[in-house]
């Protein structure tokens, strides 16, 4: 399997911004920007690393309404804005002041990634992907998806100019396949899991057929990942320029978690926020949770696992960053924990009917777990705390069931006598 690009890939000066290089995560070997995703030596995987100039928060807030405003600390190019691209991010940080009394919080706040262009978190990484496959000369872009990063990628192609290749497993919810053909790309359904859908798309990237294509979460990966890194710098923007005290994340590959936390220290490092202590939790959901498994056995190894839970979106057996999802969790006094797909459904007209925010399969993951690591004690009803919702419930309509409370004549007698006013 091919692990570099080819050398007619080069990166021109400035392409990356403040990123200076990719470095290995177990073993600290660094190699120049590249479509490399894997240590030639260790074959660990590969992270950016960067060399920030001045940052500031003034800076910042002058910036454009999405995470283009965060360009000095992103692997882009400084005139990234002016590229045609989806524009996501800075999505609601919405005050959960009812869902906090329902469960008996002092302050609750719901990241809201379903407001971003294609309704999922998935735009802010495909955006990273979409720089760093213009730079490199890709013509073609694709991925392996459980559904939202397939339409991120076709959207993203879409107004970008390339051509899109996507593959998913057969047996997506019909909402997030239609999303992901709409805009006129390929939609190619594998007859198995993720996880055998990933390796097909190694392997297409050591075919030379597949020379000119970028893989949004395999080749380009090391650049895609770190776009979920503006969650961290929004959250924090939006509480104010601060940090807070308890975050819960849902895992999938557990990425998402992994830079969260990354995005957090590169502030503190900056000193664009007063360093202070914050929990990570991740949430599973119980019929694909390898890592709340490994959390709760106390072990450092995944497991891996065949998925079988209606939070499609997070059923990835084998998350290639689960162990680091571990170490962030345990070295910030937080923790994995895992829901039955039941209180999955619960969760999710909970939160739809205390704070109107209808989420997928995710949201109600992570909502889940924020109600049983209170019930358990394990999580601080008195600490600032943030659930994320990573998309939208209008793409997951099969996992709830909810209807019309009556059908009537038009008439008020009518309405009277049903006893609806």
């Amino acid at each position: 399997m091919a692990i570099t690009a080819t050398e007619t890939e080069t990166t021109a000066p400035g392409a990356f911004g403040p990123a200076a290089a990719l470095s290995c995560r177990e073993c600290g070997e660094r190699y120049d920007l590249a479509p490399r995703f894997a240590c030639e030596f260790c074959f660990g995987p590969l992270e950016v690393a960067y060399e920030f100039g001045s940052v500031t928060r003034e800076a910042i807030q002058s910036g454009p309404n999405n995470i283009w405003r965060y360009a000095g600390l992103l692997p882009v190019p400084g005139n990234v804005a002016e590229l045609p691209n989806m524009n996501p991010g800075l999505t609601p940080l919405v005050r959960a002041d009812r869902l906090a009394a329902e469960l008996g919080m002092r302050s609750l706040h719901v990241k809201d990634d379903s407001a971003n262009p294609t309704h999922s978190f998935k735009d802010r990484v495909v955006a990273m992907a979409v720089e760093a496959a213009r730079t490199f000369g890709f013509r073609t872009l694709s991925c392996s998806s459980t559904g939202n990063l397939a339409g991120a990628v076709g959207a993203a192609s879409a107004r970008a100019g390339f051509r899109s290749c996507v593959f998913i497993p057969a047996g997506l919810e019909e909402g997030k396949i239609v999303m992901a053909a709409v805009y006129g790309g390929q939609v190619v359904a594998i007859d198995g899991s993720y996880d055998d859908v990933n390796r097909f798309c190694s392997e297409l990237i050591g075919d030379p057929a597949g020379e000119d294509w970028g893989f949004v979460n395999v080749n380009l990966r090391p650049y895609y990942a770190e776009g979920s890194k503006t969650l961290a710098y929004e959250i924090a923007e939006q509480l104010g320029w601060k940090l807070p005290e308890q975050i819960i994340v849902p895992i999938a590959s557990g990425s998402q978690l992994t830079k969260i936390d990354k995005g957090f220290r590169e502030l503190v490092e900056l000193s664009l926020v007063e360093d202070r202590p914050y929990k990570v939790f991740g949430a599973q959901a119980t019929g694909c949770s390898p890592v709340a498994a490994a959390y709760e056995e106390g072990h450092d190894v995944i497991q891996p696992v065949k998925p079988d839970t209606i939070a499609k979106s997070l059923a990835i057996g084998n998350p290639a960053d689960g162990p680091y999802v571990l170490d962030v969790c345990r070295r910030t006094g937080g923790a994995v924990a895992r829901v039955d797909d039941a209180a999955v459904v619960d969760s999710i007209s909970l939160l739809a009917r205390t704070e109107g925010v209808f989420a997928e399969t995710a949201g109600g993951v992570t909502t889940g777990v924020l109600r049983k690591l209170l019930d358990e004690g394990s999580l601080d009803p008195a600490a600032e705390t943030v659930v994320l919702n990573t998309g939208d419930g209008l793409k997951t309509l099969n996992a709830v069931e909810a209807g019309v409370t009556a059908t009537i004549k038009p008439s008020l007698d009518v309405f009277k006598e049903a006893g609806l006013f």
